[in-house]
Parts: structure tokens; sequence; C-alpha cells
């Protein structure tokens, strides 16, 4: 199973913000799991926490900037970017200023501060979205579209004012690509637009030691390209990030052309309203090869019936591997009634129970199994980490570890709202009925 990761250590950066130019200390540290990443303010009073999600997104101009009431944070994306593209999931980010250190314009000194920090796995599965249909924005001639895909892949077409600097590059984003081709890619700006910017009291802290400036066909900079196609891949160190304030790694392949700040960060806001769709269960098509099956999809597959039929629905199934079911948690469940009188808890050895069920789906959908039946034989490091309660929505992930003739092994998690509630690792034999 895929687990969530955060720092081993903490570590700290300091240097000049971009656009405010203020000199700063950034300092990386470990979160818990499901914590995301959150920028701490220690300059201001009471130390004010902001999550870095695209909820919070104000302003989008030249970088990405986070706003929660009163507080700002400026350019968050490369710090993001270094630590999505790493693979961390749960980081605390403090400041004691509302920007980032620019560094050398790209996200290089960030991938060192992570690796000085180190990088440990964490007790608990990641979350990924997956869409199941292609998800588009159109922000006046910028085009982003997701396509469905089983990995994290970018395939970006970057084009400069009169078609100069057009450029394309697309890639699977796994952290060693990401570290030596995406991340030292540096900022860049066409030099009509400089001024423009300072007179809006941006890039004060800009200089050529921090940025590319491309003048008509050529380019001025402290050090020659790093890459033949340094701008595109910088987009894409951009994407990665604003991408990353979606809250949930990714699952598909991206395709941008012109992208920026404004676009990536609209996408990531149709990326959040589509995995809200999913979970408000908004009618999709039932057909088995869509990869969605109804309930009565469902009890063709498998001999449970009423009362113990845990799973509504399939949401999910990718061939024999993995899938995600639903169970609709009403006070109407028979249990309730005992389990307990005026606090009324789903059994843990239910959730166990549909975890089972998703998984025997999964083995049951191959040619060999039909007409078979599934045993539960052991469950191991089962843990329950939060109650369930009647009106909650019960997403059960189950990834086949194993699949033998006879015996099936599969690592289960019950979600609700994205937060795990319970979790193991299931055992099963199959039999002739």
């Amino acid at each position: 199973m895929d687990k969530q990761r955060t720092l081993a250590s903490s570590a700290s950066l300091k240097g000049t913000a971009l656009h405010t130019g203020e000199n700063v200390t950034l300092t990386v540290r470990p979160a818990p799991v499901g914590h995301g990443f959150k920028f701490k303010r220690i300059d201001l009073p009471d130390e004010p926490v902001v999550d870095a999600k695209v909820e919070s997104v104000k302003t989008v101009e030249r970088a990405t900037t986070l706003v929660e009431g009163s507080v700002k944070i400026h350019t968050v994306e490369h710090v993001i970017s270094a630590l999505a593209g790493l693979g961390v999931d749960n980081a605390l980010i403090e400041m004691d200023a509302n920007e980032p250190p620019i560094g050398d314009g790209s996200a290089a000194a960030y991938v060192a501060l992570i690796k000085e920090a180190g990088i440990v796995e964490q007790d608990a599965p990641r979350s990924y979205f997956t869409p199941r249909e292609p998800i588009s924005v159109q922000v006046g001639d910028s085009i982003l579209t997701i396509l469905p895909d089983t990995k994290f892949r970018v395939s970006c077409t970057q084009v400069g004012p009169e078609g100069r600097f057009t450029q394309y590059l697309s890639a699977e984003i796994t952290p060693d690509f990401y570290e030596t081709e995406i991340a030292p890619a540096r900022t860049f700006v066409f030099y009509e637009d400089v001024k423009p910017l300072m007179d809006k009291g941006l890039i004060r802290g800009g200089s050529l030691e921090n940025a590319i400036v491309a003048r008509g066909d050529s380019v001025l900079s402290k050090e020659p390209l790093r890459f033949p196609d340094e701008f595109v891949r910088h987009k894409i160190l951009d994407i990665v990030g604003d991408l990353a304030l979606s809250g949930r790694r990714l699952r598909g392949h991206i395709v941008a052309v012109k992208p920026g700040h404004g676009p990536n960060t609209e996408l990531a806001r149709a990326l959040v309203k589509r995995h809200s769709d999913y979970v408000a269960m908004a009618p999709t098509p039932i057909a088995a090869e869509g990869g969605v099956l109804d309930v009565n999809e469902i009890m063709r597959t498998l001999p449970h019936r009423y009362p113990f039929l845990m799973v509504d629905r399939i949401i999910e199934l990718v061939e024999d591997t993995r899938a995600v079911g639903v169970k609709a948690v009403t006070i109407n469940e028979p249990y309730f009634q005992g389990h307990f009188p005026g606090h009324p808890v789903m059994p843990g050895v239910l959730q166990v129970e549909a975890m089972a069920q998703v998984a025997s789906v999964v083995m049951m959908r191959r040619t060999e199994n039909i007409g078979k039946i599934g045993y539960f034989m052991s469950a191991d490091s089962v843990k329950f980490r939060k109650p369930v309660f009647p009106g909650d929505t019960l997403f059960i992930h189950c990834e086949m570890l194993s699949a033998k003739k006879r015996l099936g092994k599969a690592a289960c998690r019950c979600e609700v709202n994205g937060e795990v509630v319970s979790e193991g690792e299931l055992l099963f034999g199959l039999v002739d009925k």
C-alpha cells in the first residue's frame, strides 16, 4: 500500500523574497498524517496558520498567493512544488515573513532543504484522486485538460509573446525525474513585462541571479540556460505546485497549453469540485464496462443480501487490481438498535466486512472466479481510527497485494470525508459454491 510521507526532521533556509524583496527564514517541519501542507507565520501575533488549499488562493499575478483573513502568504508554488514533487504529503512550513525566499528562481534550493530534512513513511495510506473522464479549463488563450491515467504525467506547451520560445515537454513526474529534470528550471520573465510588474510593486527582489530575462530572441542570465527547454520545465514546476493545492495526489495526464498560475489554480478548483461530485455520488453510468457497478451488479457478483450487504455501489474498478466502493450509512441499519442505544456507532467488524466485500468484487470480476465464493480467512494490521455514525458515507478502498488461484490478499481502508476511519490487510480464500 502506498503510504503517506512527511519529513524526518526540520531544516531551515534563508534568503530574499522575489516580489516583496524582504529577507526571510523558512523552516520545513514534520507533520502528522492527513495534515497536508500548511504555512505558519511566526512573525505575526498568535502565529496564524494558513492551509495550502486552492480555496485560500486569492491572487495569481506572477505567483500564487494564499489569503486567510488578514494573513497572506505570497509565492507559495515553488516550495509546495518541491514537497509534492519529491513525494511529501504532510509538512508544516514556518516563515518569519509573508513570502518564501526565491533562491535562484528554481525549486533546487527547496529540494536540497527537503533532502537535508529527510523523508519518512507514515502509518496511513495516501489518498489519490483519479478522474474517470477528462476535466478541462480555459482561461483566455490558456487551456489545461486532465485525462484519466494510472500515473501522474504532464505534457506542456509554453508559448511566449509572438510565439517566441515555444517549447514542449511531456514526462511522467516521479520524484527522481522531478529532482533532476524539473526542480533546477528557473523562473523567467519577458523583458517587455518587467516595467509593468515593477510599476505594480512586484519583483522587488528580482535580479538576474534569480530569474531569466528573455529579450527578443535572446536571454539575459547570470549563467547559461540549464536546459535548452528550461522555460517549459519551469512551467511544469509551477503546475506541480499549483495542482498540489487541490489537497490530493493526482493520477492523471495533464495536457497544458500556455499554462500560468491563474489557469493552474482554476484546474485545481475543478479537481476539487469534481471530487466533491464523486463524493456526492452524482449520477454516473452503471455499466460494468465503465468501471462502475450499481447494487444490482454487485448482487450478481456477491452472494450477500440484506442485512449483510455492505456495499451500495462500486465507483471505481480498475481491472482486477483495485476498487472503490461506497456504503451510505443510515439510521435504518438494523445493528444501530443495539450498537448503541442513544449513541449509534457502526461496528468496526462490519467495516472490515465492507472491505472484504469490495475485495471480493475485485477478485470475482476475474473470469476464472465466476461462480465461486470468497471466505474471510484473516485480518492483519487492522486499525480503527474514528467512529462512523449514521449519515456518514463510507468510501471503501481496496488494492490487491497478491492474487493466487485460491487465495487473495488485499490492502483496504475506509474513509469518511477524506479521512481514514479504519484500515487493514485482508486474506480470503475462494471456493466453489
